[in-house]
């Protein structure tokens, strides 16, 4: 059987490549995992009980709307509206089956083979992935001074066959916010040569503030240019009912919706009415998710204070913390940890083009004592 060379030349997903790991354990220890981005812990009970009352009702296991459920969309605009101070409506909004499905329908509808999208590092690995299955040229920007990225070293990358620029904050694997005046910058850079630029918001409420992420929205004519991806898997802890959200201009929507017909025609509905019970109910339970994986943070800033094994944490965000090594190639450290020290990771080779030397961490998915232990075991490296 032969394959497409566009599929063949990819690496596998790293959280499976790092949980195959896991059926050669033979250590009896609880494992760490600081692995999948994804919440551990339960939605809220509001969410918890539509969902059970959604399961009962016939409408659920029927296509919901192809642009999603009415209510919802109005919902996630008015959310936008109060986080932003911003005018969106439901006009603006399409909802997906998880944000990496809303990155793939927006880049379908904008490049296609031959063309060249521009892509912050370290870049989030299914960004790269579709790109390239796409017949797209992936174009790194490497990051400036603290891992922001610099929009006149994007535009330095611009040519004729470029198409967008992809931003990604808070950062997936940095966990590094870029500030609102550098994306307002990449904007300006995306309009001068009539670009897209996309912005992944997957982590915005996870920025330790309340402040806007950015006044993109704030120009009457940011639809031209402008695409911002959302997830609810991360906000409302319900990353396997897959549901996210593209917000742009109702022409850039009409492209999208095209592909969005080819793979999965509509969004999950029962994933839709968590979503919405969410958005709706669960404001307060959001804050203080939010404030707890702040503290878990911090947590794990201390923990790692005292460079057990000289990891050192370059960044830390949202999710994660980026962590310097210097124990030998990446794939190897990566494997010693979880065989024999008790602790699953994602190599950095997955966010970057060569080996620099670094693994993500997921800090949390782990309770305060389990951050406590991690320096520990971390230190049997050596």
């Amino acid at each position: 059987m032969k394959f497409s060379s566009r599929t063949a030349d990819l690496m596998h997903s790293p959280i499976g490549a790092a949980h195959q790991l896991l059926g050669e354990r033979v250590n009896e220890r609880p494992l760490l995992d600081l692995s999948q981005a994804a919440p551990s812990f339960p939605p809220a009970p509001v969410v918890a009980s539509r969902i059970a009352e959604a399961a009962r009702e016939p409408d659920t296991g029927r296509y919901a709307p192809q642009p999603g459920i009415p209510a919802l969309r109005d919902a996630m605009a008015d959310d936008l509206n109060w986080a932003y101070g911003s005018s969106l409506s439901a006009s603006n909004v399409l909802i997906t089956a998880g944000c990496n499905q809303a990155f793939c329908i927006v880049a379908s509808a904008i490049a296609g083979p031959g063309d060249s999208v521009i892509v912050v590092a370290p870049f989030y690995f299914n960004h790269d992935m579709w790109l390239r299955v796409e017949g797209v040229n992936v174009d790194i920007l490497e990051p400036g001074p603290d891992l922001i990225p610099e929009p006149a070293a994007a535009e330095a990358l611009v040519n004729d066959r470029t198409r967008a620029i992809v931003v990604v904050s808070p950062g997936n694997p940095t966990g590094v916010t870029v500030p609102p005046s550098v994306i307002a910058e990449f904007a300006e850079v995306a309009r001068r040569h009539d670009l897209t630029l996309i912005l992944d918001e997957t982590y915005r409420s996870f920025r330790g503030t309340e402040a806007p992420a950015h006044s993109l929205f704030d120009d009457p004519e940011w639809g031209d240019t402008v695409v911002s991806l959302h997830s609810f898997s991360k906000d409302l802890a319900i990353p396997g009912y897959r549901v996210g959200a593209v917000v742009g201009g109702e022409e850039l929507l009409v492209e999208a919706l095209k592909v969005l017909d080819c793979v999965a025609i509509s969004a999950p509905r029962i994933g839709q009415e968590a979503a919405l019970a969410g958005l709706l109910h669960a404001r307060e339970w959001r804050a203080e998710q939010v404030g707890r994986i702040a503290k878990l943070e911090q947590d794990f800033l201390a923990a790692m204070s005292s460079r057990p094994a000289g990891l050192e944490v370059m960044s830390s965000g949202a999710y994660f913390g980026w962590v310097r090594h210097s124990h030998g190639p990446t794939p190897d450290v990566v494997r010693r940890l979880v065989l024999d020290h008790d602790v699953l990771v994602i190599p950095g080779t997955a966010f970057t083009q060569a080996d620099q030397s670094m693994l993500r961490m997921s800090f949390a998915n782990l309770t305060p004592d389990q951050i406590a232990e991690l320096p520990n075991r971390l230190a049997e490296l050596g």
